[in-house]
């Protein structure tokens, strides 16, 4: 009882923090608030994997609005890529970062993992923001939808979609770097295969959701540092 208690009150807090506040706003409550554990309970519902890993300290209220800044500029930058949706999430911290999701049906063609000539400008564009935000770490998570393969067993299937996953996330990785973006600012490339949908997989609409590529923009150890000097912690 007293952990859903614990989950309805940094649920209520989300909730304050979404209504209508920028994200340099949104960072300064939640690093008012210490908000690590309320980034994971919101991540965890909304199924995204963990982005970034946790600095181990309370991050300030200015460190936090300095951050919610930065992140600002990069979305307002991503929301002009063709092709893309855009977010607003919290890394691992509970700071400000930026999801951005490509249908895999526009990067890749059915059960392919190599880009299609439609996918490079939008990618392109992508690459201009990330070199743009240099000091944002990039983390890319491929997904699928849980459909089998021909011929294959249940678990022969959700094998092959998580590899199928890795090799298009992969993709958009060594695409990017062919791009000029430093190897050195993509700190994660992973597959998940069927895991975390976005939405039912009972239908066809569902399963396109599901088929994606994420690439998340976070805040890096060297912006975290920056904003607390600036911060004056």
């Amino acid at each position: 009882m007293k952990s859903l208690k614990a989950i309805c009150v940094a649920l209520s807090a989300a909730l304050v923090v979404g209504c209508g506040m920028s994200k340099t706003g949104q960072g300064a409550l939640i690093g008012a608030g210490g908000g690590a554990a309320l980034g994971a309970i919101v991540g965890a519902i909304a199924g995204n994997a963990a982005i970034g890993t946790a600095i181990g300290a309370a991050v300030g209220a200015g460190t936090g609005a300095i951050i919610g800044k930065k992140m600002d500029k990069a979305k307002k930058e991503a929301e002009a890529i063709q092709n893309a949706q855009v977010e607003e999430v919290k890394d691992a911290n509970g700071l400000d970062a930026v999801k951005v999701t490509f249908d895999s049906g526009i990067l890749f063609s059915t059960g392919k993992s190599a880009l299609t000539n439609t996918s490079k400008t939008s990618l392109s564009e992508l690459a201009q923001v990330l070199k743009n935000n240099s000091d944002c770490d990039v983390a890319i998570q491929g997904y699928t939808d849980n459909q089998g393969w021909k011929n294959s067993t249940a678990e022969q299937s959700a094998q092959k979609n998580k590899a199928l996953s890795l090799d298009r996330a992969a993709a958009v990785s060594s695409y990017l770097q062919s791009l000029s973006v430093p190897s050195s600012q993509i700190k994660s490339v992973e597959g998940f295969g069927d895991q975390n949908p976005v939405a039912s997989n009972a239908t066809a609409a569902g399963q396109a959701q599901n088929r994606r590529v994420e690439v998340y923009m976070y805040a890096s150890q060297k912006m975290i540092n920056e904003a607390n000097a600036q911060a004056g912690k």
